[in-house]
């Protein structure tokens, strides 16, 4: 991996962040053309906010993105460009937590800080026969007491890279490579023949249906989009949709929602509707063909936008439904 063959803390950082809730294969080709757009943290500083969503786009997670790009503004502005390899001042960053901290500064500056994600807790959890989980708050102060009694002074960033890389290809969740692990004659887990029960498994938040209606508007193979506010993937676009309550006319409400963008047009249902999953939601968006009657307003958060080169930040759920067999309908209709 790429990342693990340099001490220079800004790719260290980026991998950091990407790897975050994202598995390595996923992130991987992510890192690679982020690092070719914005390779050094200046160029990252000096990006507008919707390239680096662009550059993002897909990966999923987007707090990630904005906070690293605030971060590195911060590090040019304060700290004249330099990662700063104090653990106060670097976890003071937007974005950046104690495991961000720990994995840095230990990797790159030799700070003996420790690390502390699934594949760690895995590990120090079977190791120690250790019922703690790092989903729940008691066991994380446990798990993070324990790794860092264990961190050495000494190259503490290949100990830390050790350990993950441990939990990531031998120590895994199911099916452990406990022969070929070694540190199999410490494992208490393993004496107790009970490495299945450990770590103990912590209750993950039920899953919540959304249903959403979501319109189709094309011109010559271009899709109408609409840039999103608010909280949740804010800055980036998507075809002009709401969310729908309990029992709500996806027809009236969808017409509402095209008038607050100034938009008129007639809504066909298309019958047919794309799944997506975002953390904890399960969202259902039905899809409608929409005629506009009416011009599109100039507005900065209404753009006509080819799909395949978008050249903007889309959600993935905009890229699931511009390339829908509901969508290739309307590019028909609007081509014909």
């Amino acid at each position: 991996m790429p990342w693990r063959r340099t001490r220079d803390p800004y790719p260290v950082w980026v991998s950091e962040v990407m790897l975050q809730q994202t598995q390595v294969g996923t992130a991987r080709p992510f890192y690679d053309a982020f690092l070719a757009r914005f390779p050094t943290l200046a160029s990252l500083a000096r990006a507008r906010a919707a390239e680096v969503l662009e550059a993002w786009a897909g990966l999923g997670y987007y707090r990630r993105a904005r906070h690293l790009h605030e971060a590195a503004r911060t590090v040019l502005r304060e700290h004249a460009g330099r990662v700063p390899d104090d653990p106060e001042a670097f976890g003071r960053l937007p974005g950046v937590g104690r495991y961000t901290t720990g994995a840095v500064l230990s990797i790159c500056f030799d700070r003996p800080l420790p690390v502390l994600d699934g594949n760690v807790a895995r590990v120090l959890s079977r190791l120690y026969a250790l019922r703690a989980a790092i989903r729940e708050p008691g066991g994380a102060r446990r798990l993070w007491a324990l790794a860092g009694s264990l961190v050495p002074m000494r190259r503490p960033g290949d100990w830390n890279q050790a350990v993950m890389e441990l939990g990531a290809t031998v120590c895994t969740p199911r099916s452990p490579a406990c022969g070929g692990c070694p540190v199999r004659t410490l494992c208490r887990a393993r004496r107790l023949d009970r490495v299945a029960d450990f770590p103990p498994v912590a209750p993950r938040r039920a899953p919540e249906a959304v249903r959403r209606a979501v319109a189709l508007i094309a011109r010559r193979g271009r899709v109408l989009m609409e840039r999103r506010e608010g909280a949740l993937l804010a800055g980036l676009w998507e075809p002009p949709g709401v969310e729908l309550a309990n029992g709500a006319s996806a027809a009236k409400s969808l017409r509402t929602a095209l008038a607050s963008l100034g938009l008129r047009a007639r809504l066909t249902r298309s019958g047919q509707s794309v799944r997506h999953a975002i953390t904890h939601r399960i969202i259902t968006a039905e899809t409608w063909h929409g005629a506009l009657t009416g011009a599109v307003p100039r507005s900065a958060r209404l753009r006509w936008v080819d799909p395949p080169h978008p050249r903007v930040p889309l959600t993935a759920l905009a890229r699931k439904l511009t390339f829908s067999s509901a969508a290739a309908t309307t590019f028909k209709r609007k081509r014909s």
